[in-house]
C-alpha cells in the first residue's frame, strides 16, 4: 500500500527538529523568567532602598539573544530619569563609535546594556560619583548566566576594565585602550564617550583613526552571528 501524508513516518532529521523547537522556546522562556526575577531582586534589595525611594528603577537591558554586551560605569542622571540606558550625549557618541543606529542599539536581542551600578550614584566634586563597589560582583554573574549568546563584551571606562580584565588599580586606561588587540576577540576596552573626555580624544587621535574602525568591524561580526542564527532557526 502506498504511504499517504498522514501515515508517513517522519525522518530522523524531522523528528530532531520538532523536538528542538519547543526546547529552544522553553530555554528562552526560562532565561527571561530568570532575568525578571533577578531584576525584581535588585529592585527590592536593601542596598538599593535609597534608589527606590527616589523612584529609580535598575537601568539595564538583558536578553538571552543578545550578541554584544556593553558594560558601562553607571547611568547618568538624564538617562536614569528617562528610564532609557545611554539616553544622553555620551550614548549618542557611543552609538557613533559602534556604527549602529538607535534602533539596533536598543534592540535587546542585539545589545545587552549592563552598567557596573544600576542606578545614578549621585554627583561628586568632579562629576558623577563612581559606581558602588560590590554590585557587579553580586549581580553580573547571575545576569550573564542567562546571556549565552554574547560574543563580544565592550568595556567602557576603567571600572569595567579593572573588573572584567582583572586589572590592578594602577592600570592606565589609555594603555588598556591602546592594547585593545590583546583582549580580542572576546573583549574590547574603550574610553568613556562622555563629552568631558574631549581633551583625552584630542591628545589621542589614534583612537578615532584606528580603534573606532576596529570596534565597528568587531560589532558587525558579532551581530552577523545573530542574523545567521535567525536564518537557521534561532534561539
Amino acid at each position: 500500500m502506498q504511504a499517504t501524508a498522514s501515515t508517513m513516518v517522519p525522518s530522523p532529521g524531522e523528528m530532531i527538529a520538532s523536538v528542538r523547537r519547543p526546547l529552544q522556546a522553553t530555554a528562552r522562556s526560562d532565561a527571561l523568567d530568570a532575568l525578571r526575577r533577578i531584576r525584581t531582586e535588585i529592585t527590592n534589595h536593601p542596598d538599593n532602598e535609597w534608589a527606590a525611594k527616589l523612584g529609580y528603577r535598575p537601568l539595564y537591558t538583558a536578553d538571552p539573544e543578545a550578541r554584544v554586551l556593553v558594560v558601562g560605569q553607571a547611568p547618568g542622571l538624564r538617562a536614569q530619569r528617562s528610564g532609557v540606558p545611554w539616553n544622553d550625549p555620551s550614548g549618542a557618541t557611543l552609538r557613533r563609535w559602534l556604527g549602529v543606529d538607535d534602533a539596533t542599539f536598543y534592540d535587546s536581542g542585539s545589545f545587552a546594556l549592563l552598567p557596573m551600578d544600576f542606578f545614578f550614584p549621585g554627583k561628586g566634586a568632579h562629576g558623577d560619583l563612581p559606581p558602588r563597589r560590590g554590585l557587579a560582583d553580586k549581580w553580573h554573574p547571575p545576569i550573564l548566566g542567562q546571556l549565552p549568546r554574547v560574543e563580544l563584551t565592550i568595556l567602557i571606562g576603567s571600572y569595567a576594565q579593572r573588573h572584567y580584565l582583572q586589572q590592578t588599580s594602577g592600570a592606565r586606561l589609555t594603555d588598556t585602550v591602546a592594547a585593545w588587540r590583546d583582549f580580542m576577540p572576546t573583549h574590547f576596552p574603550l574610553v568613556h564617550p562622555s563629552p568631558l573626555n574631549f581633551r583625552w580624544q584630542a591628545r589621542n587621535p589614534w583612537f578615532e583613526a584606528e580603534v573606532v574602525p576596529a570596534l565597528r568591524a568587531a560589532v558587525d561580526v558579532a551581530l552577523a552571528g545573530r542574523e545567521a542564527a535567525g536564518r537557521a532557526g534561532g534561539f
